[in-house]
């Protein structure tokens, strides 16, 4: 009987590897952005600062938009010092 038990808890085991590694290999195939769910990953999408040149996620960053071009910033003293371009 602890032996079947054991030999039940492995299958389960394994079954549940291989699941994980399965969907893992299939999302390549979903394309770039889906693999991860596309709204999240592009919020946490890394953007230059164009002053201090410093890499921050897009969610927290401070923006500021220049016609159709937006510009992130990593905090105010930074967004301060940019000159937008007219």
């Amino acid at each position: 009987m602890i032996r079947f038990l054991a030999f039940a808890v492995l299958a389960f085991l394994i079954f549940l590897v291989l699941r994980a590694a399965l969907a893992g290999f299939l999302a390549g195939f979903r394309g770039p952005g889906r693999a991860t769910g596309g709204s999240r990953a592009l919020r946490n999408e890394l953007v230059k600062d164009p002053v201090c040149e410093t890499y921050i996620p897009r969610q927290g960053a401070l923006r500021r938009s220049a016609g159709p071009t937006t510009y992130y910033f990593c905090s105010t003293a930074c967004a301060e010092k940019f000159k937008l371009p007219s």
